[in-house]
């Protein structure tokens, strides 16, 4: 038995596909045969273009890979390239930095929280329908994002595909009057993010869980999204520990530079999306695994909000395996960043100069920050007049299709057990469990393609 409906994917933050996706299930009677999550847009070649060009060129150009996340794209560039370059930006130039970051991370995590994710979990199809039933929660969301777009556009220059971010700073720097009028916004903004971690603490959440290893970066004192060290936590039957233990597993860590040892890229025949595994196995990166990793270095309000949530307390080495309740982790995300921006205001004091200079040389440099989806990997190498001869991006939701196919395969086979669901059943679970990930998905729920084949009858 095959049904197919139409839906559209658009994929937004993915370097090398965007567009329309299809998952294909095989089912043997009620046994998951197989899980095929493949997205079959055409590459977009981003590595071979920045091939030749400029070291200065890499984040202005790749940020054009996503109109969501194009900051995460600028500064893991920006990066790289002064790796490459042997400098280092610090002071009040890295805290703008992360203050810019924090603004994507408001803007992209409310986006999702409120028009892509929460429908789900209030049978709705979309935002529009969400809106008939729960329209102050959709209008604080939609405040939540214009604060982070306010963020975006102060220290940016507009607040999609920003102009004023470069490789060693930024061309301009606001004076701090600037800055402080944006306060009164981010006030307002910290109350609405703690009324949506309050709101969907109180989702009904089916039970889940996941067996992937977690990596994320962490930076020892604060809740990393600008810099950090990769930091791996093994899943909990990797250690023959309970996932109520997590934090008394072994993690491990290794330097950014060697991040291409361990995440390796491999093509699949279903997909002209590259998949990844960490050192042979699935893994997941995002806001579970920033959680698990750092969470005890939120911020303290946002760390009582996801005591208070249910998620369990980081200071005791609380770690939430639930993808489903990923969407309270993205909403106490959310109120971190606005808590974290309010700081790096009140703490703001304009540099000497809006960037530093970075020279030229030849070489290889590594970068890689925290997106809103998760790590995201930047890679250059330039020859001895800064022309870029090869580059590697390896966004988030790349690493993490394996993990997104495992989840489907589980969460259909645990649906199979209590009976024998319809095809239209399994489409609206199976696009349930991707937007847990928030794959980048940038537009209508509506983006699935599906196709079952059923190979005999139900057991």
């Amino acid at each position: 038995m095959t049904h197919r409906g139409s839906r559209v994917l658009r994929v937004g933050a993915l370097s090398r596909v965007e567009g329309e996706g299809a998952l294909h299930l095989r089912l043997r009677g009620r046994e998951v045969a197989e899980a095929r999550l493949a997205v079959y847009e055409p590459p977009r070649f981003f590595e071979a273009l920045l091939r030749g060009r400029s070291y200065t060129e890499p984040p202005d150009l790749t940020s054009r890979i996503c109109g969501i996340c194009p900051v995460a794209y600028q500064l893991s560039a920006c990066r790289a390239i002064e790796d490459v370059c042997g400098v280092e930006v610090d002071g009040q130039l890295a805290s703008l930095r992360s203050l810019v970051y924090c603004g994507e991370w408001i803007e992209s995590h409310a986006l999702h929280i409120h028009l892509l994710h929460a429908p789900d979990f209030h049978g709705c199809d979309n935002v529009v329908e969400l809106s008939r039933i729960r329209r102050a929660d959709v209008e604080r969301g939609l405040r939540l994002k214009q604060t982070g777009n306010a963020i975006i556009e102060r220290l940016g220059g507009r607040a999609i595909h920003p102009v004023n971010l470069r490789v060693g700073g930024f061309h301009r720097v606001p004076g701090r009057a600037e800055l402080l009028t944006l306060v009164e916004q981010l006030r307002r903004a910290r109350e609405d993010a703690a009324l949506t971690v309050d709101w969907v603490a109180g989702f009904d959440f089916p039970e889940a869980g996941c067996d992937h290893d977690l990596l994320a970066l962490a930076e020892p004192g604060s809740y990393a999204i600008a810099s950090g060290t990769p930091t791996v936590m093994a899943a909990p039957h990797t250690a023959g520990l309970a996932a109520t233990s997590d934090r008394a597993l072994a993690t491990r860590t290794f330097a950014v530079r060697a991040f291409g040892e361990h995440v390796v890229e491999h093509q699949t025949p279903h997909s002209t999306a590259l998949h990844a595994r960490l050192d042979g196995r699935r893994h997941l990166t995002g806001p579970l695994a920033r959680y698990a990793v750092s969470g005890r270095w939120l911020a303290p309000v946002a760390r009582q909000a996801a005591l208070d949530a249910g998620l369990g307390d980081p200071l005791q080495g609380a770690v939430c395996r639930n993808p489903f309740r990923s969407i309270v982790v993205r909403a106490v995300e959310v109120l971190h960043a606005v808590d974290e921006a309010l700081r790096i205001i009140e703490d703001y004091e304009p540099p000497p100069r809006p960037y530093v200079e970075v020279p030229a040389r030849p070489g290889t440099g590594h970068g890689a920050t925290e997106a809103p989806r998760g790590l995201l990997y930047h890679r250059y190498t330039l020859d001895a007049d800064g022309a870029v001869t090869a580059a590697d991006l390896v966004p988030p939701t790349a690493q993490n299709q394996d993990a997104i196919e495992e989840d489907i395969r589980r969460t259909v086979q645990d649906r199979l057990r209590s009976g024998d669901p319809g095809d239209a059943e399994l489409t609206t679970l199976c696009e349930r469990v991707i937007r847990n990930h928030d794959p980048c998905i940038s537009c209508s729920t509506h983006f699935l393609d599906l196709t079952v084949d059923r190979d005999g009858a139900a057991g």
